[in-house]
Protein backbone atom coordinates (compact mmCIF):
# COMPACT_ATOMS: atom_id res chain seq x y z
CA UNK A 1 0.00 0.00 0.00
CA UNK A 2 1.13 3.85 -0.77
CA UNK A 3 0.17 6.98 1.00
CA UNK A 4 0.24 10.18 -0.33
CA UNK A 5 0.67 12.85 2.34
CA UNK A 6 0.53 16.27 1.13
CA UNK A 7 3.13 18.46 2.88
CA UNK A 8 3.49 22.03 3.47
CA UNK A 9 4.89 22.32 0.00
CA UNK A 10 3.32 20.39 -2.76
CA UNK A 11 5.60 20.71 -5.32
CA UNK A 12 4.37 22.39 -8.96
CA UNK A 13 1.48 22.31 -10.96
CA UNK A 14 0.46 23.58 -14.69
CA UNK A 15 -1.77 26.31 -15.95
CA UNK A 16 -2.78 26.15 -19.09
CA UNK A 17 -4.23 28.82 -21.47
CA UNK A 18 -5.41 29.24 -24.84
CA UNK A 19 -3.16 31.44 -26.90
CA UNK A 20 -4.39 33.72 -29.15
CA UNK A 21 -1.71 33.71 -32.47
CA UNK A 22 -1.16 36.07 -34.93
CA UNK A 23 0.08 35.48 -38.50
CA UNK A 24 3.42 36.67 -37.44
CA UNK A 25 3.74 35.07 -34.24
CA UNK A 26 2.43 31.36 -36.18
CA UNK A 27 5.28 32.10 -38.69
CA UNK A 28 7.61 32.40 -36.19
CA UNK A 29 7.05 29.18 -34.04
CA UNK A 30 6.62 26.99 -36.70
CA UNK A 31 10.40 28.14 -37.95
CA UNK A 32 11.13 27.50 -34.06
CA UNK A 33 9.30 24.01 -34.48
CA UNK A 34 11.59 23.31 -37.67
CA UNK A 35 14.99 23.23 -36.01
CA UNK A 36 13.94 21.82 -32.79
CA UNK A 37 11.75 19.16 -34.73
CA UNK A 38 15.68 18.48 -36.88
CA UNK A 39 17.42 18.67 -33.89
CA UNK A 40 15.32 15.82 -32.65
CA UNK A 41 15.84 13.68 -35.65
CA UNK A 42 19.51 14.39 -35.22
CA UNK A 43 19.46 13.32 -31.80
CA UNK A 44 17.72 9.95 -32.61
CA UNK A 45 20.36 9.46 -35.61
CA UNK A 46 23.18 9.80 -32.85
CA UNK A 47 21.64 7.63 -30.72
CA UNK A 48 21.39 4.77 -33.26
CA UNK A 49 24.72 5.47 -34.56
CA UNK A 50 26.06 5.12 -30.88
CA UNK A 51 23.90 1.78 -30.25
CA UNK A 52 25.82 0.86 -33.27
CA UNK A 53 28.96 0.91 -32.33
CA UNK A 54 28.48 -0.53 -28.76
CA UNK A 55 27.17 -3.18 -30.62
CA UNK A 56 29.77 -4.10 -32.74
CA UNK A 57 32.76 -3.65 -29.87
CA UNK A 58 31.11 -5.33 -27.19
CA UNK A 59 34.49 -5.81 -25.79
CA UNK A 60 36.13 -2.19 -26.67
CA UNK A 61 36.89 0.17 -23.94
CA UNK A 62 36.27 2.91 -26.59
CA UNK A 63 32.27 2.77 -25.84
CA UNK A 64 30.42 5.55 -26.73
CA UNK A 65 27.43 7.61 -24.70
CA UNK A 66 24.46 9.46 -25.47
CA UNK A 67 23.45 11.41 -22.91
CA UNK A 68 22.74 15.05 -22.95
CA UNK A 69 26.50 16.40 -22.30
CA UNK A 70 27.45 14.30 -25.62
CA UNK A 71 24.47 16.22 -27.46
CA UNK A 72 24.63 19.39 -26.17
CA UNK A 73 28.30 19.48 -27.18
CA UNK A 74 26.35 18.50 -30.76
CA UNK A 75 24.23 21.36 -30.69
CA UNK A 76 27.05 23.94 -29.63
CA UNK A 77 28.75 22.76 -32.95
CA UNK A 78 25.95 22.71 -35.40
CA UNK A 79 24.88 26.49 -34.21
CA UNK A 80 28.07 27.22 -35.13
CA UNK A 81 28.19 25.67 -38.47
CA UNK A 82 24.60 26.35 -39.56
CA UNK A 83 22.88 29.52 -39.60
CA UNK A 84 19.66 28.43 -39.69
CA UNK A 85 19.92 26.84 -36.81
CA UNK A 86 21.52 29.98 -34.94
CA UNK A 87 18.82 32.24 -35.60
CA UNK A 88 16.05 30.67 -33.59
CA UNK A 89 16.54 30.46 -29.91
CA UNK A 90 18.97 28.41 -27.64
CA UNK A 91 16.45 27.78 -25.00
CA UNK A 92 13.68 25.78 -26.63
CA UNK A 93 16.40 23.34 -28.12
CA UNK A 94 18.25 22.76 -25.15
CA UNK A 95 14.96 22.06 -23.40
CA UNK A 96 14.19 19.46 -26.11
CA UNK A 97 17.63 17.69 -25.47
CA UNK A 98 16.38 17.19 -22.14
CA UNK A 99 13.40 16.11 -23.24
CA UNK A 100 15.22 13.52 -25.64
CA UNK A 101 17.40 12.62 -22.78
CA UNK A 102 14.46 11.28 -20.22
CA UNK A 103 12.79 9.64 -22.93
CA UNK A 104 15.91 7.40 -24.08
CA UNK A 105 16.87 6.54 -20.28
CA UNK A 106 13.50 5.97 -19.91
CA UNK A 107 13.94 3.31 -22.35
CA UNK A 108 16.77 1.86 -21.64
CA UNK A 109 15.64 1.36 -17.75
CA UNK A 110 12.88 -0.55 -19.12
CA UNK A 111 14.89 -3.15 -21.31
CA UNK A 112 17.80 -3.03 -18.53
CA UNK A 113 14.55 -4.10 -15.99
CA UNK A 114 13.92 -7.19 -18.59
CA UNK A 115 10.05 -5.88 -19.28
CA UNK A 116 7.73 -7.49 -21.55
CA UNK A 117 7.82 -5.33 -24.74
CA UNK A 118 4.30 -4.44 -24.01
CA UNK A 119 5.37 -2.52 -20.96
CA UNK A 120 8.49 -0.96 -22.61
CA UNK A 121 8.94 2.93 -23.26
CA UNK A 122 10.20 2.80 -26.57
CA UNK A 123 13.09 4.58 -27.86
CA UNK A 124 12.59 8.20 -29.22
CA UNK A 125 11.30 8.40 -32.79
CA UNK A 126 11.59 10.26 -35.90
CA UNK A 127 9.47 13.42 -35.48
CA UNK A 128 7.80 13.64 -39.63
CA UNK A 129 6.94 17.27 -40.12
CA UNK A 130 3.30 16.30 -41.37
CA UNK A 131 2.47 14.06 -38.45
CA UNK A 132 4.13 15.38 -35.22
CA UNK A 133 2.73 18.92 -33.57
CA UNK A 134 4.84 21.64 -32.35
CA UNK A 135 5.71 22.09 -29.04
CA UNK A 136 8.21 23.86 -27.60
CA UNK A 137 9.71 24.49 -23.98
CA UNK A 138 11.04 27.63 -22.34
CA UNK A 139 12.56 28.03 -18.95
CA UNK A 140 12.72 31.41 -17.20
CA UNK A 141 15.43 32.89 -19.46
CA UNK A 142 13.49 32.09 -22.05
CA UNK A 143 10.37 34.11 -21.71
CA UNK A 144 8.42 36.55 -19.73
CA UNK A 145 5.10 38.06 -19.15
CA UNK A 146 4.51 42.01 -19.84
CA UNK A 147 1.53 43.53 -20.36
CA UNK A 148 -0.50 40.61 -20.30
CA UNK A 149 0.93 38.68 -22.91
CA UNK A 150 3.75 36.18 -23.46
CA UNK A 151 7.07 37.10 -24.89
CA UNK A 152 9.48 33.93 -25.96
CA UNK A 153 12.79 34.38 -26.80
CA UNK A 154 13.66 35.30 -30.32
CA UNK A 155 11.30 38.07 -30.21
CA UNK A 156 8.23 36.20 -30.02
CA UNK A 157 4.64 37.65 -28.76
CA UNK A 158 1.60 35.59 -27.65
CA UNK A 159 -2.09 37.30 -26.41
CA UNK A 160 -3.20 34.04 -23.69
CA UNK A 161 -6.82 34.63 -22.75
CA UNK A 162 -6.31 35.03 -19.42
CA UNK A 163 -9.47 33.15 -17.62
CA UNK A 164 -7.89 33.34 -14.34
CA UNK A 165 -5.05 34.42 -12.38
CA UNK A 166 -1.64 33.28 -12.29
CA UNK A 167 -1.15 32.25 -8.22
CA UNK A 168 2.57 32.62 -8.20
CA UNK A 169 6.07 33.60 -11.13
CA UNK A 170 5.99 31.03 -13.48
CA UNK A 171 9.29 28.79 -13.98
CA UNK A 172 8.67 27.52 -17.17
CA UNK A 173 6.43 27.38 -20.07
CA UNK A 174 5.48 25.15 -22.75
CA UNK A 175 3.77 26.21 -26.04
CA UNK A 176 1.96 23.93 -28.24
CA UNK A 177 -0.69 23.01 -30.56
CA UNK A 178 -3.23 20.70 -30.41
CA UNK A 179 -4.84 18.26 -33.39
CA UNK A 180 -7.78 21.15 -33.65
CA UNK A 181 -4.84 24.19 -34.72
CA UNK A 182 -5.35 25.40 -31.32
CA UNK A 183 -2.20 27.04 -29.27
CA UNK A 184 -1.58 26.64 -25.67
CA UNK A 185 0.86 27.85 -22.87
CA UNK A 186 1.19 25.50 -20.24
CA UNK A 187 2.77 27.69 -17.24
CA UNK A 188 4.85 25.44 -14.45
CA UNK A 189 3.90 27.33 -10.62
CA UNK A 190 4.55 26.63 -7.56
CA UNK A 191 1.27 24.70 -6.06
CA UNK A 192 0.18 25.77 -2.51
CA UNK A 193 -2.39 23.70 -0.28
CA UNK A 194 -5.73 25.20 -0.25
CA UNK A 195 -6.82 22.94 3.29
CA UNK A 196 -10.19 22.42 3.57
CA UNK A 197 -12.13 21.96 7.10
CA UNK A 198 -12.07 18.47 8.92
CA UNK A 199 -15.21 16.64 8.35
CA UNK A 200 -13.67 13.07 10.68
CA UNK A 201 -15.28 10.90 7.65
CA UNK A 202 -13.74 8.19 5.39
CA UNK A 203 -13.87 6.75 2.13
CA UNK A 204 -13.14 3.71 -0.07
CA UNK A 205 -13.01 3.60 -3.49
CA UNK A 206 -13.34 0.64 -5.62
CA UNK A 207 -13.01 1.11 -9.45
CA UNK A 208 -14.97 -0.49 -11.90
CA UNK A 209 -16.72 -0.66 -15.43
CA UNK A 210 -20.27 -0.95 -14.89
CA UNK A 211 -19.77 2.08 -12.55
CA UNK A 212 -16.89 3.91 -12.72
CA UNK A 213 -16.46 4.94 -9.31
CA UNK A 214 -17.90 2.46 -6.04
CA UNK A 215 -17.81 3.81 -2.86
CA UNK A 216 -18.67 2.98 0.47
CA UNK A 217 -21.24 6.26 0.54
CA UNK A 218 -23.96 5.98 -1.77
CA UNK A 219 -24.21 9.78 -2.16
CA UNK A 220 -20.64 9.59 -3.75
CA UNK A 221 -20.60 6.75 -6.24
CA UNK A 222 -20.00 7.74 -9.51
CA UNK A 223 -21.95 6.17 -12.27
CA UNK A 224 -20.52 5.16 -15.99
CA UNK A 225 -21.63 8.54 -17.51
CA UNK A 226 -21.15 7.57 -20.73
CA UNK A 227 -19.97 10.43 -22.97
CA UNK A 228 -18.52 8.43 -25.89
CA UNK A 229 -21.56 6.11 -26.23
CA UNK A 230 -23.45 9.34 -26.95
CA UNK A 231 -21.01 10.70 -29.63
CA UNK A 232 -20.45 7.25 -31.38
CA UNK A 233 -22.97 7.75 -33.92
CA UNK A 234 -21.74 11.70 -34.96
CA UNK A 235 -17.82 9.58 -34.81
CA UNK A 236 -19.16 6.37 -37.07
CA UNK A 237 -20.63 9.21 -39.54
CA UNK A 238 -16.86 11.16 -39.57
CA UNK A 239 -15.15 7.74 -39.85
CA UNK A 240 -17.22 6.84 -42.81
CA UNK A 241 -16.46 10.11 -44.92
CA UNK A 242 -13.19 9.58 -44.12
CA UNK A 243 -13.40 6.25 -45.24
CA UNK A 244 -14.54 7.21 -48.60
CA UNK A 245 -12.29 10.44 -48.97
CA UNK A 246 -8.98 8.22 -48.02
CA UNK A 247 -6.05 9.65 -50.34
CA UNK A 248 -3.79 7.20 -52.08
CA UNK A 249 -0.84 6.46 -50.26
CA UNK A 250 1.14 8.92 -50.97
CA UNK A 251 -0.89 11.80 -51.96
CA UNK A 252 -2.12 14.59 -50.03
CA UNK A 253 -5.86 14.61 -48.94
CA UNK A 254 -8.25 16.46 -50.22
CA UNK A 255 -10.15 19.00 -48.72
CA UNK A 256 -13.14 17.12 -47.82
CA UNK A 257 -11.01 14.32 -46.44
CA UNK A 258 -9.14 16.84 -44.33
CA UNK A 259 -12.81 18.41 -43.30
CA UNK A 260 -14.21 15.07 -42.15
CA UNK A 261 -10.40 14.55 -39.77
CA UNK A 262 -10.80 17.88 -38.15
CA UNK A 263 -14.58 17.68 -37.34
CA UNK A 264 -13.93 14.09 -35.78
CA UNK A 265 -11.01 15.51 -34.13
CA UNK A 266 -13.25 18.59 -32.46
CA UNK A 267 -15.58 15.68 -31.52
CA UNK A 268 -13.17 13.40 -29.78
CA UNK A 269 -11.59 16.79 -28.06
CA UNK A 270 -15.35 17.62 -26.89
CA UNK A 271 -15.35 14.38 -25.41
CA UNK A 272 -12.43 14.57 -23.42
CA UNK A 273 -13.37 17.19 -21.76
CA UNK A 274 -16.50 15.95 -20.81
CA UNK A 275 -14.90 13.34 -19.31
CA UNK A 276 -12.70 15.40 -17.75
CA UNK A 277 -15.22 18.00 -16.09
CA UNK A 278 -17.05 15.05 -14.81
CA UNK A 279 -13.78 13.63 -13.13
CA UNK A 280 -12.85 16.81 -11.61
CA UNK A 281 -16.31 17.74 -10.49
CA UNK A 282 -16.20 14.34 -8.58
CA UNK A 283 -13.13 14.42 -7.21
CA UNK A 284 -14.02 17.79 -5.79
CA UNK A 285 -17.02 16.52 -3.78
CA UNK A 286 -15.20 13.28 -2.59
CA UNK A 287 -12.28 15.58 -1.11
CA UNK A 288 -14.50 18.22 0.53
CA UNK A 289 -16.61 15.49 2.15
CA UNK A 290 -13.34 13.28 3.55
CA UNK A 291 -10.72 13.93 5.35
CA UNK A 292 -8.88 10.47 4.11
CA UNK A 293 -9.52 8.41 0.74
CA UNK A 294 -8.37 4.69 -0.05
CA UNK A 295 -9.03 3.94 -3.50
CA UNK A 296 -7.93 0.84 -5.51
CA UNK A 297 -4.44 1.30 -7.04
CA UNK A 298 -6.28 0.46 -10.24
CA UNK A 299 -4.37 0.00 -13.93
CA UNK A 300 -6.85 0.37 -16.43
CA UNK A 301 -4.14 -0.31 -19.28
CA UNK A 302 -4.86 -3.67 -19.26
CA UNK A 303 -8.28 -3.81 -20.23
CA UNK A 304 -7.92 -2.45 -23.92
CA UNK A 305 -6.89 -6.11 -24.58
CA UNK A 306 -10.18 -7.49 -23.36
CA UNK A 307 -13.46 -7.68 -24.80
CA UNK A 308 -14.83 -4.58 -22.15
CA UNK A 309 -12.17 -2.13 -23.89
CA UNK A 310 -14.90 0.37 -25.60
CA UNK A 311 -16.93 0.67 -22.32
CA UNK A 312 -13.53 1.39 -19.84
CA UNK A 313 -12.09 3.36 -22.51
CA UNK A 314 -15.18 5.49 -22.37
CA UNK A 315 -15.17 5.29 -18.29
CA UNK A 316 -12.07 7.16 -18.34
CA UNK A 317 -10.86 5.40 -15.04
CA UNK A 318 -7.39 6.70 -14.95
CA UNK A 319 -8.48 10.23 -15.92
CA UNK A 320 -10.39 10.03 -12.72
CA UNK A 321 -8.69 8.47 -10.61
CA UNK A 322 -5.19 11.25 -11.48
CA UNK A 323 -7.95 14.03 -11.24
CA UNK A 324 -8.78 12.79 -7.54
CA UNK A 325 -5.30 12.48 -6.48
CA UNK A 326 -4.80 15.85 -7.96
CA UNK A 327 -7.69 17.51 -5.72
CA UNK A 328 -6.79 15.34 -3.07
CA UNK A 329 -2.81 17.07 -3.12
CA UNK A 330 -4.33 20.55 -3.59
CA UNK A 331 -6.43 20.51 -0.46
CA UNK A 332 -4.09 18.50 1.52
CA UNK A 333 -6.31 15.12 2.20
CA UNK A 334 -4.26 11.89 2.43
CA UNK A 335 -4.77 9.24 -0.19
CA UNK A 336 -4.08 5.78 0.36
CA UNK A 337 -3.53 3.49 -2.73
CA UNK A 338 -4.60 -0.03 -1.88
CA UNK A 339 -2.89 -3.27 -4.21
CA UNK A 340 -6.22 -4.45 -5.84
CA UNK A 341 -5.28 -7.91 -5.15
CA UNK A 342 -7.98 -9.98 -3.69
CA UNK A 343 -10.41 -7.43 -3.20
CA UNK A 344 -13.27 -8.81 -5.12
CA UNK A 345 -12.22 -12.50 -2.85
CA UNK A 346 -11.85 -10.85 0.99
CA UNK A 347 -14.87 -10.14 3.32
CA UNK A 348 -14.72 -6.85 4.78
CA UNK A 349 -16.78 -7.47 8.03
CA UNK A 350 -14.60 -10.37 8.96
CA UNK A 351 -11.20 -10.66 6.71
CA UNK A 352 -11.92 -13.85 5.28
CA UNK A 353 -11.18 -14.96 2.17
CA UNK A 354 -13.46 -16.85 -0.67
CA UNK A 355 -11.63 -20.30 -2.19
CA UNK A 356 -12.41 -19.12 -5.59
CA UNK A 357 -12.26 -15.86 -7.76
CA UNK A 358 -16.11 -14.30 -8.29
CA UNK A 359 -17.12 -14.79 -12.10
CA UNK A 360 -18.09 -11.01 -12.88
CA UNK A 361 -21.57 -12.16 -13.44
CA UNK A 362 -22.02 -12.86 -9.74
CA UNK A 363 -22.79 -8.90 -8.37
CA UNK A 364 -23.58 -10.57 -4.80
CA UNK A 365 -20.74 -11.17 -2.61
CA UNK A 366 -21.72 -14.01 0.54
CA UNK A 367 -18.87 -14.88 3.17
CA UNK A 368 -18.36 -18.18 3.51
CA UNK A 369 -17.79 -17.77 6.97
CA UNK A 370 -19.51 -14.80 8.79
CA UNK A 371 -22.88 -15.33 6.07
CA UNK A 372 -23.09 -11.25 5.52
CA UNK A 373 -24.06 -10.04 1.90
CA UNK A 374 -23.53 -7.43 0.76
CA UNK A 375 -22.93 -6.16 -2.95
CA UNK A 376 -19.80 -7.51 -4.86
CA UNK A 377 -18.67 -3.67 -5.46
CA UNK A 378 -19.34 -1.92 -1.66
CA UNK A 379 -17.69 -4.79 -0.24
CA UNK A 380 -14.78 -4.29 -2.42
CA UNK A 381 -14.36 -0.54 -1.49
CA UNK A 382 -14.96 -1.42 2.53
CA UNK A 383 -12.14 -3.44 1.58
CA UNK A 384 -9.54 -0.73 1.11
CA UNK A 385 -10.65 1.22 3.87
CA UNK A 386 -9.72 -2.28 5.91
CA UNK A 387 -6.39 -2.67 3.84
CA UNK A 388 -5.51 1.08 4.53
CA UNK A 389 -6.02 1.04 8.30
CA UNK A 390 -8.37 3.42 7.94
CA UNK A 391 -11.50 2.63 10.60
CA UNK A 392 -14.81 1.73 8.51
CA UNK A 393 -17.26 2.94 11.24
CA UNK A 394 -15.93 6.86 9.94
CA UNK A 395 -17.46 6.11 6.85
CA UNK A 396 -20.68 7.41 6.00
CA UNK A 397 -22.44 4.03 6.34
CA UNK A 398 -22.21 2.74 9.56
CA UNK A 399 -23.55 -1.05 9.04
CA UNK A 400 -20.36 -3.42 8.30
CA UNK A 401 -19.31 -3.65 4.17
CA UNK A 402 -22.36 -2.16 3.65
CA UNK A 403 -24.53 -5.25 4.66
CA UNK A 404 -27.46 -6.67 3.55
CA UNK A 405 -30.12 -8.56 6.13
CA UNK A 406 -28.51 -12.23 6.29
CA UNK A 407 -30.50 -14.23 3.90
CA UNK A 408 -32.60 -17.30 5.33
CA UNK A 409 -30.76 -20.15 4.88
Amino acid sequence: MTTLRVAEDAGHARWTFRLRVSSTAFAALMGEWDRCRWLWNECCAKSKQTHLWNKHRPESADRRTCGPAQLDKMLTEARTRTVWLREGSSVPQQQLIRDFGKSRAKAQKDIKEHLPMRQRAGMPKWKKKREALPSLSYTKRGFRLKDRKLHLAGGIALTPVWSRELPADPSSVRVYQDSLGHWYASFVVPAEVQPLPETGRVIGIDWGVKETATTTSDAHDLPHVGHGKKAQARLSRYDRMMARRKPAKGQTGSKGYREAKKWRAKTYAKIARQRQDTGRKWAKKVVTDHDAIAMEDFRPKFLAKSTMARKAADAAIGATKRALTEMARKHGRIVHLVHPAHTTMDCAHCGARAKHALPLSERTYTCTACEVSSPRDKNSARVMLVRAGLNPASADRGRPGGALPHLAA
